[in-house]
């Protein structure tokens, strides 16, 4: 059988079947359905009901210098009871944290939120008529410590990378440069920096200014303990200038001859500091004493003078080849 007789037999199926349903007492018995419902949510809501919620905390005007003795529940479960109108409304309504001023209670010389006290603030959230049958914990303790505080420098964990023809023009710098961090005595003894997170800014393009994270620290406070980080960008450009190798610290009885006599430099420069460039800005002048005794006869080469501006500075050759020659 092919498919288009297979579709022309199921579509007369279809028909058949829709022209056997009695639409009349399938609306009917559709009203009596939505009715039942309705009757049903009209008794639901004039009911009493019981019905348990978890309450998020949100702890504010917490001291920089102060640690909890005791980890601070993130919420606390209630058992509420109330007509179902109400207890309806509280399954969209019980969404926003109870606030606990930690400031106040201090103020108040209360420690231990428990009672009347922790009764009141959650009612904050309750209409009157709700009844609130129970709550769980039953107390949060806001018993304290005082710290002691070091200032520490901040100091980058990871790698900044950029595009193909940007550089980055100066060291990055943090915006605070230090930050305060609070602990033990002997905790912040061995504390000497404050280190980012290990962070990875890939390709960038344009000066930056980003947020990095602190490293945690166990048992370490630190404020703020996020920061800004500075990344100057600049666009830079190729040069490459033949340099010739000169040599210092020779004995008069003594020449010394590199193979080749020159090498090619080339470095990385913005383009404003391009054409301030010569080739007498550079100078490889190597150390006789430093280099007659490698058995191998060849030197690495290195800057002895170059301008503060440039960046990436390669070699070709990066070695060269020496004779010592008696006069």
């Amino acid at each position: 059988m092919d498919f288009a007789s297979t579709k022309n037999k199921w579509l007369r199926e279809i028909r058949v079947f829709f022209s056997n349903v009695n639409w009349r007492n399938t609306l009917v018995f559709v009203g009596f359905l939505i009715l039942a419902f309705i009757f049903w949510l009209m008794l639901f809501f004039q009911r009493d009901i019981e019905s348990s919620y978890r309450l998020p905390l949100k702890y504010t005007n917490v001291p920089d210098d102060v640690v909890f003795d005791y980890p601070l529940p993130g919420s606390i479960e209630v058992r509420l009871a109330d007509k179902g109108s109400e207890i309806f409304r509280y399954t969209f309504s019980l969404r926003d944290s109870i606030e606990v001023d930690i400031a106040k209670y201090k103020d108040e010389r209360i420690n231990n939120l428990q009672g009347s006290e922790l009764t009141q603030l959650i009612r904050t959230q309750l209409s009157q008529s709700t009844n609130l049958r129970a709550y769980y914990p039953v107390n949060i303790s806001l018993a304290t410590s005082k710290l002691q505080k070091k200032e520490l420098k901040v100091v980058f964990d990871g790698v900044i990378s950029t595009s193909r023809s940007n550089l980055v023009a100066d060291s990055a710098t943090f915006i605070p440069e230090t930050i305060t961090a609070y602990g033990s005595q002997a905790q912040l003894s061995e504390l000497a920096v404050a280190e980012t997170e290990y962070t990875l800014f890939n390709n960038l393009k344009a000066t930056s200014q980003l947020k990095v994270k602190i490293k945690p620290v166990e048992g370490i406070k630190f404020i703020p303990d996020q920061v800004e980080i500075y990344i100057p960008i600049q666009e830079f450009t190729e040069r490459k200038f033949e340099v010739p190798i000169t040599v210092r610290n020779v004995p008069e009885n003594i020449d010394v001859k590199f193979f080749p006599s020159q090498t090619e430099v080339s470095f990385s420069v913005t383009l404003d500091e391009y054409r301030k460039i010569d080739p007498e800005d550079f100078a490889i002048e190597l150390d006789y004493r430093k280099f007659h005794n490698n058995e191998n006869g060849r030197i690495e080469l290195e800057l002895s003078e170059s301008p503060s501006a440039i960046r990436n500075v390669r070699f070709s050759p990066a070695s060269v080849e020496f004779l010592l020659e008696s006069r």
